[in-house]
């Protein structure tokens, strides 16, 4: 713990931050009193740093008595925003105490104190012994990191709204769930005085700044993952038992359960945690959650599962081939990097497809997205906005969309929204006021010269062409399989899906014709494209690695 004193003119008793939505609780006697047996009682001085912005592996800090101040270095010259305020009672910290990952907030005491400090590897214990107090401290933190989002606390990223480069980095960031201010150099006066502070010409853009000071210009999501901790050393060896290429729901469950079993387990995933799975707002239909959860929150609770276990993940790292060699195999990555082990879970999941109409080309980096997550919604808060595509990913993201666009348009080709879409989605969009259903159209054309001002619709029916004011467009019309990498490795469907066994019956197996490689979830040949059937997938696999690995002597 860092007890050094940082300077803060303005640190004056402020009053405790209200509780409102479950993301500040307060602990009872007996959380405290389990909490007590893996901490340290400490007693700092007014102004002493508890944690610092970029820190890892930080602990708990239970406030006892005064308050801390929980902040943000906010400019080169170290002025500090405050995000909240804890008294006692209070537990201080963040969702990265639970994975290790860098902290993106500073704690100091705003008054004298006495904390209870738990550290970093012992909550992990501590969470798990009261499943209560286990829950209460994640939800916490999840919720914590949205106000932290919507804050703008976090990285700084500046850049044009027209760059992909700046795109690259914000969607990064937004699917991994890292809260970030983005100051766009085409609107926001701030964004200029933000570069002549650092010294930064524009052709460096876009840049990332991270505590206040630290700068990266133009930074790959490879850098970006490595400053933030995204990206974990897994312990050394030959070989590790299981790769789970892919961190969606399959991939995440497939994780939890292998190194549950007490297997080395390593998992890769080009972008982000959670899959197409933890883009979407809401999941309603998924064991246990009757009022619904939210992807990203489903895949944060996985990935602190699985790290708990052993787990270790690989963030971006995007699989270029797989190989067998000297009996075991070889995943070689697109950064030049390998890993090697004796079994491999494919996971990989699907990706949206592509709308091929005119404009695309032009507009697809502004103003064209194929997720609608809180990232999205505040982009396009205010604006009409257009949604293709007639599945249960196009409903969802309609009525998340409707909590803050203008209007939105859901296009669909056809003139029943119930033939693909779930029943309980459709009757909420057709009831939902700010919602419009386009049926029986396409969109055709894209309009507008740096971004989207215009979608133009197709009518199928009457062949008619209407325009649409929009400023987003978001595209869910179906999925391809992430397999290109594999062709020649394993066998895969004229899909391209991967190809595995079967078993009495035509029952569903999971290994693929290269006895060690198993495929689940979505990319998986003739599988269910739901959340709840790719979790059970990952579950089973790893029964079957277990096996697997037995029978060659590896257990």
């Amino acid at each position: 713990m860092s007890t050094s004193s940082m300077s803060d003119p303005g640190l004056t008793d402020l009053p405790e931050t209200p509780d409102t939505v479950g993301a500040y609780p307060r602990l009872t006697d007996e959380h405290i009193l389990l909490l007590w047996r893996y901490g340290d009682r400490r007693r700092l001085t007014k102004g002493s740093t508890l944690f610092c912005e970029g820190d890892r592996d930080c602990g708990l800090f239970v406030v006892l008595d005064g308050r801390v101040r929980v902040v943000q270095e906010d400019g080169p010259e170290g002025a500090l925003r405050v995000i909240a305020v804890h008294g006692p009672r209070r537990f201080v910290g963040d969702l990265s105490m639970l994975t290790g990952q860098a902290v993106y907030v500073t704690a100091l005491a705003q008054t004298d104190v006495e904390v209870l400090e738990v550290p970093y590897g012992r909550l992990k214990e501590a969470v798990t012994q009261d499943q209560a107090l286990g829950d209460l401290i994640l939800r916490a933190f999840i919720l914590r990191r949205n106000i932290h989002a919507d804050l703008g606390a976090g990285l700084r990223i500046v850049g044009s709204r027209f760059s992909a480069d700046t795109r690259l980095l914000r969607d990064f960031a937004s699917r991994n769930r890292v809260p970030y201010r983005w100051e766009d150099l085409e609107e926001d006066a701030a964004a200029e005085d933000t570069l002549r502070a650092f010294g930064i010409a524009p052709d460096q853009t876009p840049v990332v700044i991270w505590k206040g000071q630290t700068v990266l210009r133009n930074p790959s999501i490879t850098e970006l993952a490595e400053l933030l901790g995204l990206r974990e050393d897994a312990t050394p060896r030959h070989a590790h038992d299981v790769l789970v290429v892919g961190a969606g729901p399959a991939g995440l469950a497939a994780a939890v359960a292998t190194a549950s079993e007490g297997l080395s387990t390593v998992v890769l995933d080009a972008i982000a945690t959670g899959g197409q799975a933890g883009t979407s707002s809401q999941i309603e239909n998924y064991l246990g959650f009757p009022a619904g959860i939210s992807g990203a929150e489903l895949a944060d609770r996985a990935v602190v599962q699985a790290r708990k276990f052993g787990a270790t993940f690989t963030i971006p790292g995007e699989a270029q081939s797989l190989d067998r060699v000297d009996g075991h195999f070889v995943v070689r990555l697109t950064d030049g990097t390998q890993v090697e082990a004796h079994t491999v879970v494919l996971a990989t999941g699907v990706r949206y497809r592509r709308l091929e109409v005119a404009g695309m080309d032009r507009l697809e980096g502004p103003s064209v997205y194929y997720a609608a997550t809180e990232f999205e919604a505040r982009l396009c808060g205010g604006d009409p906005v257009t949604v293709v595509g007639g599945g249960n990913s196009a409903g969802q993201a309609a009525l998340f969309l409707a909590r803050s666009a203008a209007a939105v348009n859901l296009v669909i080709r056809h003139d029943d929204l119930n033939r693909d879409m779930s029943r309980y989605l459709a009757e909420r969009i057709t009831s939902a006021p700010r919602v419009r259903v386009w049926r029986n159209c396409e969109v055709c054309e894209l309009l507008g010269d740096l971004a989207l001002d215009e979608v133009v619709l197709h009518d199928l029916t009457t062949d008619e062409r209407k325009p649409l004011s929009s400023t987003a467009l978001f595209v869910l019309i179906g999925s391809v399989p992430h397999t290109r990498w594999l062709k020649g490795a394993i066998s895969l469907d004229d899909k391209g899906f991967v190809v595995t066994g079967t078993g009495v019956g035509g029952t569903p197996m999971f290994e693929t014709e290269s006895a060690g490689v198993f495929a689940v979830g979505d990319v998986r040949s003739n599988s269910v494209k739901r959340v709840a059937s790719a979790v059970g997938d990952g579950a089973i696999v790893a029964r079957l690695v277990y096996e697997f690995l037995v029978r060659a002597g590896r257990r």
